[in-house]
C-alpha cells in the first residue's frame, strides 16, 4: 500500500523474495516466436508490407508528398545555386587532393547526387567529394600508379597515360567501395557505424586534416613533390627544394587564406543578421581566375594551373577486376568512413529539422551513388560539412536542392568549364586547407577529454598518432583496436562499491560518499556495475569480501584434523567458546588426504567450534567477521556460461565457510537462464534471491538479530559510532519506512 503525505510517501507490504513474490503474483505467459516462425514472417508479403517496403527504399516518395511548393521551392533554388557554386570550386579542390585531374571532381558533384535525390533519406546533406576520402583515394591511386608509372601488371593499363590509369584505379576501388556499402546496408548491418565513436572519428579526422594540409602544401609553394607516402617524407621533400618556392603562388594562397579565413569568421558571427552566407569561396575563386588570365600567369609566373578542362562527359566504362582485386583493404576503411561522416552530418540535421533517417538506407544509398558514379569515373562520394552547412543555413528544405546544385555543375562542365582552365592550383589548395580549420581545431578536445575521460582521451592521442604515422587506413584499425580494448577494460575491471544504508531510510549508496550511514554487523553488501563474463568474473571474486573463502575453508578442514587427532589422543581440554555435546567415540584415523578444498563432515566430534574465537595448541585459522554477504545485481544485463559457473562456485565456497549469500534486483531472463542451466542444488537455493536490497536486508535482520549495543550508526565528521536499534523502520513480517 502507498500512501503519499506532502512530500514524503509510506509503503506497507510483505518483505518478498522472489519466490514469495512469483507465488502471489501471477506472471503473463508470453509466447515466444520460434526462428521458424520468424522465417516465415519475413518472406510473407502483404500490400501494406509492400508500400511500406516502396516508402523506404525511395524516400523521395515520402518528403515529395509533403513537398510544400510556394513556400519551400524557392528556398532550394537559392540554396541549390549556393551549394552548386561551392560545390563546384570543391570538386576541383577535391580532384587534386585525391591525384587525379581536376575535372574529375565535377564528376563527383554530379552523378553520386542525381542518386541520393531518390534512396536517401537525408533532406539537408550535400553530397559529393570529402576531403578525407580524396585522401584515402589519393593512397590507393599512388600506390598503384605512382609517378614513375605503374609497378602492377594490370592488364587495362596498357596504352594509358598515368592521369588515365589513375582514374581507373580510382573508379574502381570507388566502384568497390559502394559495392560493400550497398551489400551492408541490403544486409541490415547499419549498426556497424555505432563502433567509431565521437573520439575515434575526432582523432581520425584530426590526422586526417594534417595528412591533407600537408599535401596542399605542395600547391601552395608551387613546388613538384613526386612519390607522397607520408606526412612526414612530404614535409621533408618540401624543405629540400624550399628555395624553389614559386613566390607567386605563395602570395596568392596567402592572400586567398586571409580573405576567406576572415570572411567565413564574419559569417559565422553575424549569420543571424545576413540573409546568406557570403560565397567568398567562390567570390575569391572567380577574382583569382580573372588575375591569372589578365596577367598570364602560366607564362609569366610559371604558375599552375587548372589547364584544359574538357566539354561534356565521358562514356560509361566497368571496373577493372585486376585492381578490385588489389584495392579491396583499402576499399573496406573508405566504406566505413564515408558511411560514418554522413551519417553523423545527417543526424545532426535530422535532429534539428525533426524528421528521421534510416542508417541502413543511407548505406544503400551512398553504396548505390558511388557504384553509378564510378561508371562515369567519379571518385568516392561522401558528404562534406562545409557544403552540408551551406546547403542547410542558405534555406535548403529538401534534396531539390541537391538537385538543382547538379544542375549547376552540369552547365559548368558542358558549357562554361573552360573559364576555369586559368585558375591557379594553389587558390584551390588555399581553400582546402581554410576549410580544413574546423577538423585541426578538434586538437583543443584534448585537455577537456584529459580532464573528462582519460581512456577517451587515450583513444583520440592513439587513433590520430597512427592515423599521421601509419597511414589513415591502418590508423582507423589501430583507432578501432584501440577503443575496443578500453571497452574491455572498462567492463573487465569496473568501479565495485560497498553499500551502506543511508540512515533512515530504504537508500543504499556507497559507503565512501555518505556521512550518516548504517551498515549492520556482519553483512557487507557488493554492487556490481556491469555485466559479468568470462573476463571478469575472477575479477569479481577477489573482489568480494576482501578473503578468500576457499583458504579458509581449507584451513578449517586442516584445523578440524588437528582438533580431532588431539581428541583421539585425549590432549585436549574443553576450553571456553568449545561446548561438549556428547562422549568422544572412537573413530578411525584418516592416513588418506582429503579434498580440503570441499567442506568434510566432522558430525561425529563431540564438540563445535568457534571460529572466530582463539583456538587450541595454537592452531591459527584466519577469522570471518561476514555472517551474510548480498550481491546487487541491479546493474547486471547479462550472465554468460563461464561467468555462471564461476557465481556458482563463489557461492558454494562462500556457503561452506558458513557465509549466507543473497542476490538481489536480479534481471528476470537472468533468472530464467539460470534455472535452465541447472544453476541452483542441494547449497544453492532460490530463496537466496529477493526483489530488492532491502527486502534482504530485513530478512538478514531477521535471521541475524542484532543487539542494540552492536548495532552502529557511523557519523563520519565525528568518527565515533552511535548506538541505534532502528533499521529502515524493521517490522518482523512487514516492513513500512518513510522517505523525505
Amino acid at each position: 500500500m502507498l500512501r503519499p503525505t506532502g512530500k514524503q510517501y509510506v509503503v506497507t507490504r510483505p518483505l518478498y523474495s522472489e519466490d514469495a513474490f512469483a507465488d502471489e503474483h501471477a506472471k503473463v505467459r508470453r509466447q515466444r516466436k520460434t526462428t521458424r516462425h520468424h522465417v516465415k514472417d519475413y518472406f510473407t508479403w502483404n500490400s501494406k508490407r509492400v508500400k511500406n517496403a516502396a516508402l523506404s527504399l525511395l524516400p523521395i516518395v515520402g518528403w515529395m508528398r509533403i513537398y510544400r511548393l510556394k513556400e519551400w521551392l524557392l528556398s532550394d533554388i537559392v540554396s541549390g545555386v549556393s551549394t552548386g557554386l561551392v560545390a563546384v570550386l570543391q570538386g576541383l579542390a577535391y580532384a587534386l587532393l585525391a591525384s587525379l585531374p581536376a575535372w574529375y571532381g565535377l564528376f563527383t558533384a554530379f552523378f553520386p547526387v542525381i542518386v541520393y535525390l531518390f534512396l536517401g533519406t537525408s533532406r539537408h546533406i550535400s553530397v559529393g567529394a570529402f576531403p578525407v576520402l580524396s585522401l584515402m583515394v589519393s593512397a590507393v591511386v599512388t600506390r598503384m600508379v605512382p609517378d614513375e608509372g605503374s609497378l602492377f601488371n594490370i592488364t587495362g593499363f596498357q596504352g594509358l597515360s598515368i592521369e588515365e590509369q589513375r582514374v581507373m584505379v580510382a573508379a574502381s576501388v570507388t566502384f568497390l567501395m559502394g559495392l560493400m556499402q550497398l551489400a551492408m546496408g541490403l544486409l541490415q548491418i547499419g549498426f556497424i557505424v555505432m563502433y567509431l565513436s565521437d573520439t575515434l572519428v575526432s582523432g581520425f579526422t584530426t590526422a586526417a586534416a594534417v595528412h591533407i594540409l600537408v599535401s596542399q602544401l605542395k600547391f601552395v609553394l608551387g613546388l613538384e613533390v613526386r612519390g607522397l607516402s607520408g606526412p612526414l617524407s612530404i614535409i621533408y621533400k618540401i624543405f629540400v627544394q624550399i628555395e624553389k618556392t614559386n613566390m607567386c603562388d605563395l602570395a596568392t594562397s596567402l592572400v586567398i587564406m586571409v580573405v576567406v579565413f576572415l570572411v567565413k569568421e564574419l559569417n559565422d558571427r553575424y549569420k543571424a543578421k545576413l540573409p546568406v552566407p557570403i560565397p567568398v569561396e567562390v567570390i575569391m575563386t572567380v577574382i583569382a581566375c580573372g588575375i591569372s588570365y589578365a596577367f598570364d600567369f602560366k607564362e609569366k609566373f610559371k604558375v599552375d594551373v587548372v589547364g584544359h578542362i574538357p566539354m561534356g562527359y565521358e562514356s560509361p566504362v566497368a571496373p577493372n577486376m585486376e585492381i578490385i582485386g588489389h584495392t579491396a583493404v583499402e576499399a573496406f576503411p573508405m566504406a566505413i568512413v564515408g558511411f560514418a561522416v554522413a551519417f553523423s552530418v545527417a543526424k545532426v540535421y535530422a535532429v534539428k529539422h525533426d524528421y528521421t533517417i534510416d542508417g541502413n538506407q543511407e548505406l544503400i544509398a551512398f553504396g548505390a551513388s558511388n557504384i553509378f558514379g564510378a561508371a562515369f569515373k567519379s571518385f568516392a562520394a561522401s558528404t562534406a560539412l562545409s557544403r552540408s552547412a551551406v546547403q542547410e543555413s542558405t534555406g535548403g528544405k529538401t534534396q531539390i536542392a541537391g538537385l538543382i546544385s547538379a544542375l549547376i555543375v552540369m552547365v559548368v562542365t558542358l558549357a562554361i568549364g573552360f573559364l576555369l582552365e586559368p585558375l591557379p592550383k594553389s587558390v584551390l589548395g588555399a581553400v582546402v586547407i581554410v576549410n580544413l580549420k574546423g577538423m585541426l581545431m578538434q586538437v583543443c578536445d584534448v585537455p577537456y577529454l584529459w580532464r573528462r575521460d582519460r581512456p577517451d582521451c587515450v583513444v583520440w592521442l592513439v587513433t590520430c598518432l597512427a592515423s599521421i604515422l601509419l597511414g589513415l587506413d591502418l590508423g582507423l584499425a589501430v583507432g578501432l583496436g584501440a577503443e575496443l580494448i578500453t571497452v574491455v577494460f572498462r567492463t573487465q575491471f569496473p568501479r565495485c562499491s560497498v553499500l551502506a544504508n543511508i540512515t533512515g531510510t530504504d537508500i543504499y549508496k556507497d559507503r565512501k560518499d555518505y556521512v550518516s550511514i548504517y551498515e549492520p554487523e556482519g553483512v557487507k553488501i557488493f554492487r556490481i556495475p556491469s555485466p559479468i563474463f568470462f573476463a571478469n568474473i575472477d575479477f569479481f571474486r577477489g573482489k568480494l569480501v576482501g578473503f578468500n573463502p576457499l583458504r579458509v575453508l581449507r584451513k578449517r578442514n586442516k584445523a578440524m584434523r588437528t582438533i580431532r587427532k588431539l581428541l583421539e589422543k585425549g590432549e585436549l581440554q574443553m576450553l571456553p567458546g568449545y561446548i561438549s555435546i556428547g562422549p568422544i567415540e572412537e573413530c578411525e584415523h584418516y592416513s588418506n588426504m582429503e579434498d580440503l578444498d570441499k567442506p568434510i563432515d566432522f558430525k561425529d566430534l563431540p564438540l563445535r567450534v568457534n571460529w572466530n574465537s582463539d583456538l587450541p595448541a595454537n592452531i591459527q585459522v584466519p577469522r570471518v567477521d561476514v555472517h551474510s554477504l548480498i550481491l546487487d545485481f541491479s546493474a547486471v544485463s547479462f550472465l554468460d556460461i563461464s561467468a555462471l559457473k564461476g557465481l556458482k562456485a563463489a557461492i558454494k565456497e562462500f556457503i561452506w565457510v558458513e557465509v549466507e549469500v543473497y542476490i538481489v534486483a536480479c534481471d528476470a531472463h537472468i533468472l530464467e537462464k539460470l534455472h535452465s542451466c541447472m544453476f541452483f542444488d542441494e547449497d544453492i537455493k532460490s530463496s537466496m534471491f529477493f526483489l530488492t536490497l532491502h527486502d534482504a536486508m530485513l530478512h538478514v535482520s531477521e535471521k541475524h538479530p542484532v543487539r542494540s549495543e552492536n548495532t552502529n550508526v557511523y557519523t563520519k565528521q565525528e568518527g565515533i559510532p552511535q548506538s541505534s536499534n532502528t533499521f529502515g523502520g524493521v517490522r518482523k513480517q512487514y516492513h513500512k519506512y518513510k522517505c523525505i
